[in-house]
Parts: C-alpha cells; sequence; structure tokens
C-alpha cells in the first residue's frame, strides 16, 4: 500500500507576517484597542450621542455635570460626564480622538513621503545633494521638535492645516537620515550595479529597485512617529496654540478641564486624557511588534 503524501500548503508573505505579528499577545491586544479606537473615531458621528460642534445641542445649564448625571429634561444621560461648555464629554472624547488620528497620521504620510523622496536621492546621488539636503536635517534636528512647532504656529497661527504643516516640518528630517542611511548600503549592491549596467534611468532605479529595500525600516519610524505626533499635537493644543476651540482634539480637552482639578471635576480632564493614553500606548505597542516582524534582528531578548 502506497502512502500519499499530502503536499505541504505554500504559506502567503500576508499569512506568514499575520502569524509572526498576532504570535504576541500583547501586541494582539494593541491591536485590537487600536482597531476599536479608530473604528470610534471613524464613526464618531454615528455612534456619538452629542454632536459638539452643533450649538442648538449644548445647553449651558448642563455645564460640569457630574457623569451619569441627566440633562434638564432628561432626554440624555452624560455618561462621563460635561465639561465647562456644556458638551457631553464621551461625544467630545470621540470626535476629539478623530481628530487626534487625523492629524498624527496626515502629518506622518506627508513627512514620510518628502523625507522618503528626499534621503533617498541624497544616498542614491552623493554629492552637493547629499550635503545640502543633510545639512537642512542636520540644522532641524538640532532643535527640540516642540520649539519648531511652537515658531511655526505662533507665526501661522492655529488650525488644523497649519498644525499638520508644523508636526510634518518636525519630522521630515528623521525619514531622511534613515532613508539615505538605508540607500547607502543598497547602492553598493549587486542589484543595483546591474541596473546602472543596463542602462535604466536614476529615477527608475530609485524608486522601482531601492524603495522597496529601504522602505522597512521607515516604516517602523512611520508608526512610531504617529503616536509622537498625537502626543506633540496633544502638548501643542494643550498650550492653547494648536487647534481653536471649535475643533477640540484630546489634549484641548484635557486643557479645559485642568483649572477645574482641584474643585473635585476631575472627569473634564481624566476621561480625555485616558483616552489619549489608550491611543498612544496601542499605537506603541503595534509598533514595536511590527519593528520585530519586519526586522527579527532587533527583537528584544
Amino acid at each position: 500500500m502506497e502512502a500519499t503524501l499530502t503536499p505541504t500548503p505554500i504559506e502567503t508573505p500576508f499569512r506568514r507576517f499575520s502569524r509572526n505579528f498576532f504570535a504576541s499577545k500583547v501586541a494582539t491586544l494593541g491591536f485590537i484597542v487600536l482597531l476599536l479606537i479608530v473604528l470610534a473615531a471613524i464613526f464618531a458621528p454615528v455612534i456619538a450621542p452629542q454632536n459638539p460642534y452643533d450649538l442648538a445641542q449644548i445647553d449651558i445649564m448642563d455645564s460640569r455635570l457630574e457623569p451619569g448625571k441627566q440633562n434638564i429634561d432628561h432626554s440624555l444621560t452624560y455618561v462621563l460626564g460635561t465639561d465647562e461648555q456644556g458638551r457631553d464629554m464621551l461625544s467630545a472624547i470621540l470626535y476629539g480622538v478623530r481628530i487626534s488620528i487625523i492629524v498624527g497620521v496626515v502629518s506622518t504620510a506627508i513627512a514620510l513621503l518628502i523625507g522618503l523622496t528626499l534621503g533617498l536621492f541624497a544616498g542614491y546621488f552623493g554629492g552637493r545633494i547629499e550635503s545640502l539636503i543633510m545639512r537642512i536635517a542636520d540644522i532641524q534636528l538640532s532643535f527640540p521638535p516642540i520649539l519648531v512647532a511652537l515658531i511655526l504656529l505662533a507665526l501661522m497661527g492655529p488650525g488644523i492645516g497649519k498644525i499638520i504643516i508644523a508636526l510634518v516640518a518636525v519630522q521630515w528630517a528623521y525619514y531622511a537620515r534613515t532613508a539615505r542611511s538605508a540607500a547607502l548600503v543598497e547602492r553598493k549592491k549587486e542589484y543595483i550595479e546591474a541596473a546602472n549596467g543596463l542602462g535604466l534611468s536614476p529615477l527608475r532605479i530609485v524608486f522601482h529597485h531601492l524603495l522597496p529595500n529601504c522602505l522597512p525600516p521607515l516604516i517602523v519610524i512611520a508608526a512610531l512617529q504617529v503616536a509622537s505626533a498625537i502626543s506633540l499635537e496633544a502638548t501643542l493644543s494643550f498650550l492653547g496654540i494648536g487647534l481653536p476651540v471649535t475643533e477640540p482634539s484630546l489634549g484641548l480637552l484635557i486643557a479645559n478641564g485642568f483649572d477645574y482639578m482641584m474643585s473635585g471635576k476631575y472627569w473634564i480632564s481624566l476621561f480625555p486624557g485616558i483616552a489619549l493614553l489608550l491611543t498612544v500606548v496601542a499605537i506603541n505597542l503595534v509598533a514595536d511588534q511590527l519593528r520585530d516582524v519586519l526586522n527579527p534582528r532587533l527583537q528584544t531578548q
């Protein structure tokens, strides 16, 4: 009786990545928490009990109500209480998370695109192009990120578009230096020399051959920088120079309740602070596992 051999199923790169990523229970928990936060932010207009931007839905008589209290006509229960303007804290947090995630993701994506492009060109072409780009990056990195953002926002004023510009200006140099270092290593390898020998254009070599091999470390940095951008935006909004009061991010919500902490109105700052903490921690947990999966040599022992 002949034994039949069962063919071994071919594991796709996506399935291998998923298996390695979700092998960590901590990373899986972080991913689930982050997914819930993102879904809550996306569907905030649907699930939020109140629109904190609609003045017709806000009553100043409901100002600083404790968690679990109802409004005057008993039509709405404020699960997390209200702030000094009478806004439902749960609704304000859902919309605030939405703004914070948008600012973090958009600013990081733009900074990644700019820094990656400049870094690849600096690493591949070298010479004066590399010197110019790296000297500009060195000057930018010599200043604390929050100082650069403070100066730019002081000049431009508050606003979601302006704070994204400020965060891009803070972040792009990290990607440029990393991309340039990776490009310097890859430029000396045989496949780049073969592409040059075939007479391929520099742009084709940079974006079709160099880019895919330089991208993994930048993806990890981008994942970590999203959390950093959200934290920096919250800090700037807390200081009153980030987003205007009509666009309440988590930092602004925390600042609104800071003056009431000593009078026992803890919930105005506490719940937005918890939401900010959960968001940043979840992103960092996912980014750490992403780093380990994309580059196993960096795994912690």
